[in-house]
């Protein structure tokens, strides 16, 4: 299947783009455009591919699935255009970078800065119908973003997966432990973000085992 997504990460899915629930799943999303609102545009599905080609990922943040809610979704994990309100997590994601390495808390909520340093913002479902949480899960995506997950830790060294939330959490499975470093903790939702997520200095863990595996830190 022809998808059009950035050349190395083609290279590297062509397995499964031929799968036949990448088929059945391109199917059902192209149904659901033509049908109704759903974010983001599809120009921007694969956005955080396109920002952070295969060989430059060298940091994971894995979220759940796209911003619902009108002009939200950028097509990266946690991320909203230029002008949008800081969502919630997205906040939190900043004072917990604040504590931990003093930046100051951005006035904007886009991520695009981050990703093309190679930081792959990754959903697990790239798609979702307006106002309707979770809307586009068990439809293959999932299916789609483990194989993504799997195809860096297998083929890739010393990448740094950071997993907020029992969600990302549970795809621990897919990576392995001792070719990369897996950062976990609680989720920046207001519901869970002091159950965890501060004070767990992520940022600065990551660019110290990047220094320390001879790689170029992130300018968070």
């Amino acid at each position: 299947m022809n998808v059009g997504i950035e050349s190395s990460w083609k290279t590297e899915l062509t397995e499964a783009f031929e799968k036949p629930y990448f088929k059945t799943l391109a199917d059902y999303v192209r149904a659901a455009y033509r049908n109704g609102t759903i974010y983001p545009v599809p120009k921007n599905i694969f956005r955080a591919f396109d920002l952070s080609p295969f060989a430059h990922t060298k940091v994971v943040i894995l979220g759940q699935d796209p911003y619902h809610g009108p002009g939200q979704a950028d097509g990266l994990a946690f991320s909203v255009p230029l002008g949008i309100a800081l969502p919630p997590s997205l906040r939190n994601i900043f004072v917990e970078l604040q504590a931990d390495l003093g930046n100051p808390v951005p006035a904007s909520g886009s991520l695009e800065g981050w990703a093309k340093q190679g930081v792959l913002l990754l959903n697990a479902t790239l798609t979702v119908e307006a106002h309707k949480a979770g809307s586009h899960q068990n439809q293959g995506w999932e299916l789609f973003t483990d194989a993504v997950i799997e195809a860096i830790s297998s083929r890739k060294q010393h990448v740094v997966f950071i997993l907020w939330g029992s969600y990302a959490g549970k795809k621990e499975r897919l990576i392995d432990a001792q070719q990369h470093l897996i950062l976990k903790s609680a989720h920046p939702s207001p519901l869970s973000a002091h159950r965890g997520f501060f004070q767990s200095r992520p940022f600065s863990k990551a660019n110290a085992y990047l220094l320390a595996t001879d790689q170029t830190p992130i300018a968070w």
